[in-house]
């Protein structure tokens, strides 16, 4: 069996959000104990991972900087913390990997998405990153090229393209590592963004891609037969926050469709993971399944958590 583990950003900082060397590398560590126990019952482990609370981390510096470097780009940030964080889970996963007397090596992947240069997220851009600047502040960091939107009171923030992501450019590289034994890390925050210009050559764009497509498309690429999205929740929830509140466990992906189309997960934190799940399953994914880390090898080898099939095996 192949599995997608796909770790949210925040999986990469301490309870309350922080994201200081020491706090990413104790949630590096107990993440890949978490993986380490899945690899243990020998199924074939690829990992993606979210950035956001770093590449954050990286717009702060370059809002601080903006009058003496020109600002770091969203691709370049992207480069960065795939390196940063791939570092972090591959020394965490391969002293976990010695605890279970697993001999297995970990290899991380800068990885690139190619998205459409002529998406239209790159003329009306709308997804906001970073923290709110003033009006003086966004106007050194306007000047660099930067989109920002007057946000009322709390201020100016940044606006970028989010585009679909059309394929994983290193794919390829990514299975043959699988292939040779490797707990491969790769294609962190979705993807480095990249296009090809009218001349067919790629080039890094300012955008940002969702975490959990990227991490669908990547499963599919791979041929996993599992794609797991951790979060830090056992399951998805329906009537979430209210006294109807229920567990999803095995559901049909027409279903769950069902459940999107009747607005029970929110789009900024739920629902990608749950759109990303179905695609997964709709494009001929075995299964799909949302849990938290520490039911991941439950998730995996006995159905825990919230798992998405197709319509056939449940009929």
């Amino acid at each position: 069996m192949r599995v997608l583990v796909a770790l949210g950003g925040n999986a990469m900082t301490n309870p309350q959000g922080r994201a200081r060397e020491d706090d990413q590398i104790a949630a590096a560590t107990a993440a890949m104990e978490a993986v380490a126990e899945l690899v243990a019952q020998h199924v074939e482990v690829a990992i993606t991972h979210g950035n956001g609370p770093q590449v954050g981390n990286l717009l702060v510096k370059n809002e601080l900087a903006a009058e003496v470097v020109p600002p770091v780009t969203l691709d370049w940030c992207g480069a960065q913390t795939q390196g940063t964080l791939g570092l972090i889970l591959m020394n965490a996963l391969e002293t976990a990997l010695r605890r279970h007397g697993v001999q297995r090596r970990a290899a991380a992947l800068v990885t690139r998405t190619r998205v459409d240069r002529d998406d239209p997220g790159f003329t009306r851009p709308t997804k906001p990153i970073g923290r709110f600047l003033s009006r003086e502040e966004a106007a050194v960091l306007i000047e660099h090229g930067e989109i920002w939107e007057d946000r009322g009171e709390k201020g100016w923030r940044r606006v970028v393209a989010s585009p679909e992501p059309l394929e994983i450019l290193d794919a390829s590289a990514v299975q043959a590592l699988v292939e040779a034994g490797f707990v491969v890390i790769a294609n962190g925050g979705g993807g480095i963004p990249v296009v090809r210009d009218e001349n067919g050559d790629l080039r890094g764009a300012e955008a940002v891609i969702d975490k959990d497509l990227g991490a669908a498309l990547l499963a599919r690429t791979v041929e996993a037969d599992v794609l797991v999205i951790a979060t830090d929740v056992p399951h998805a929830v329906l009537h979430y926050g209210t006294a109807e509140a229920r567990d999803v466990g095995t559901v049909s992906v027409s279903q769950m469709r069902d459940y999107i189309a009747e607005g029970h997960f929110a789009s900024g934190s739920m629902g990608p993971k749950v759109d990303a799940a179905c695609r997964f399953v709709e494009a001929g994914g075995q299964r799909a399944v949302i849990t938290d880390l520490t039911s991941l090898t439950q998730a995996v080898v006995a159905g825990a958590g919230t798992m998405i099939v197709a319509d056939e095996q449940l009929s």
